[in-house]
């Protein structure tokens, strides 16, 4: 019945025409047959595993309102968020029928500014309504500080007690820190790796939150997840992501979508330019500074001969004949210093120390910086709304979802914003992907764009790893995710349709299905 309802051939035609096809419509039959068996497989595969994932429990959160905690924000939550929100509220406070709470696994999975911080501030609050203390893991120190103070004001006005752990926390301070969590004085933690030190213990650990930006694999969660085994686990991913990889990325996972943006929030003006702008993209660099406006310049590179921090999505032959159009931070900085002496301009990079870094985002943060010339080291984690110009430098070095965090960067604030690509290249690859960036600030639309362009592999990666590696621990060999969504859609359907007949998949015709999925799926464990 699933091969009639999708026009699938038979597995035997399928086999025989992808060795010694009769024609390319045969080929591309049999390809799909098989890809599809790829699909399903997986999809039963993680399915199963997510079932079994339910069965787990976890701490008890108690029942509760959340007036004072809307009543505590200074803008009105979107639907989205308001879904996302009471999503977190039914996984974390609904009981089974056998009166025992099922722990939380979930992922937050939303554009740059929908607001994803808030929801996981309203899962920390609904903890420590129950009594119980949040974690909440971050990738790098400057979004760490970053989540702490916005989180610490909010959360501080409802009587929960903050701190923030990172590498670059003292040792007299991380000594404190560590008694308070232990003692329980701590209500929510925001910290970096330094999170998963064998030294840090909770008194009542009741929810883990990780900002995944693709940086914190299943192993490090798993880490924290040590510390409280039956915490509630909440993943945000700040990279928009298609349904289709989601699926495959985040299987054994519930998923929440943020499609919406704050009301007020302007659309970004996007523009491709070429080094033939240069004067007046400075010119306009002043003009924004003297209506009141900051401005962000990215690089790829923070010297010559230095790692470019780009994707490098493509061949840098393609994209240039040789480096000497490069932008790099330091000489970069220099070149805008003298082309506009009366603007405040600093620079920003990995190199520097965190205490350095810190200053320099406090600086441009208050005001007393116009401009910041920066790596990619902003692409997460700065906040300040009175930015509203972003210039990248060599954008064809960047893939989309890239370039599109980075915009956000940008626009957070009421004043309307531009974003300026500045690039060379000739290459057609390049340009077509710049043209998408000016089309549309939709950041679903772009990863989808980004997906079909570049696969999987660069989508996730600047290593462009092209065999995307799921945490089941198979690749797929015949079905792409990028070109074959509608058929990786099907299979999830197919896989929920078999799975309400038969979770188990005992039943006597679905024996050598099964079979087909321990062979395809390394890690069996979950299907015992």
């Amino acid at each position: 019945d699933i091969r009639l309802k999708y026009s699938l051939p038979t597995l035997s035609y399928a086999i025989r025409n992808i060795h010694f096809p009769k024609d390319r419509d045969a080929v591309s039959r049999a390809g799909r047959r098989l890809a599809f068996d790829e699909m399903l497989y997986f999809a039963l595969g993680i399915s199963i595993t997510a079932s079994k994932r339910e069965l787990g429990e976890g701490v008890p959160f108690n029942k509760c309102s959340l007036d004072d905690f809307v009543s505590a924000l200074p803008y009105e939550l979107t639907g989205a968020q308001k879904n996302a929100i009471n999503d977190i509220y039914k996984d974390t406070v609904i009981k089974r029928v056998d009166g025992k709470t099922p722990a939380m696994s979930r992922i937050l999975i939303g554009d740059v500014g929908s607001g994803k911080t808030v929801c996981a501030a309203a899962a920390a609050y609904i903890a420590f309504k129950s009594g119980y203390q949040s974690a909440i893991m971050v990738p790098t120190e400057i979004l760490a500080h970053q989540h702490y103070e916005d989180l610490g004001k909010l959360l501080g006005s409802l009587g929960m007690k903050g701190r923030l752990l990172t590498g670059s926390t003292s040792a007299s301070a991380r000594k404190k820190i560590y008694e308070e969590m232990a003692c329980g004085v701590v209500d929510v933690v925001v910290g970096t790796h330094a999170l998963l030190s064998d030294k840090v213990a909770f008194n009542k650990l009741g929810l883990i939150v990780t900002d995944e930006q693709h940086r914190f694999g299943v192993a490090q969660r798993a880490i924290l997840k040590e510390k409280q085994k039956k915490a509630h686990m909440l993943v945000m991913s700040a990279t928009p992501i298609p349904r289709t990889l989601a699926l495959a990325l985040y299987g054994d996972l519930d998923i929440s979508k943020l499609d919406e943006l704050p009301k007020g929030r302007q659309p970004i003006d996007t523009y491709v330019v070429n080094e033939e702008y240069r004067r007046r993209l400075n010119t306009f660099i002043e003009k924004q500074v003297s209506i009141g406006g900051q401005c962000y310049v990215v690089c790829p590179a923070i010297e010559q001969n230095d790692e470019i921090t780009g994707e490098n999505i493509f061949d840098s032959d393609l994209i240039s004949q040789n480096t000497q159009d490069m932008k790099y931070v330091i000489t970069h900085t220099e070149e805008l210093k003298a082309a506009l002496p009366t603007l405040r301009i600093d620079s920003l990079h990995g190199r520097m120390k965190a205490s350095e870094k810190d200053e320099v985002i406090s600086r441009f943060a208050s005001g007393e910086t116009d401009v910041i010339v920066s790596t990619t080291v902003i692409e997460v984690g700065v906040n300040v709304p009175n930015a509203s110009l972003m210039i990248i430098e060599n954008a064809e070095r960047f893939g989309l979802s890239q370039l599109h965090q980075l915009r956000g960067r940008v626009g957070r604030g009421a004043r309307k914003s531009y974003c300026v690509l500045v690039s060379d290249s000739k290459y057609e690859g390049a340009r077509e992907r710049l043209n998408v960036m000016k089309s549309t600030n939709d950041g679903f639309e772009i990863a989808d764009k980004d997906l079909l362009l570049r696969g999987p592999g660069d989508f996730l990666s600047s290593k462009g790893d092209n065999n995307l590696r799921q945490s089941g621990g198979f690749e797929f060999k015949m079905a792409s995710i990028c070109s074959d969504g509608d058929l990786f859609n099907n299979a999830f359907s197919s896989a929920k349709e078999i799975l309400s007949e038969d979770p188990e998949l005992a039943m006597a015709n679905h024996v050598l299905l099964r079979d087909e999925i321990s062979a395809f799926i390394c890690n069996t464990s979950t299907i015992s």
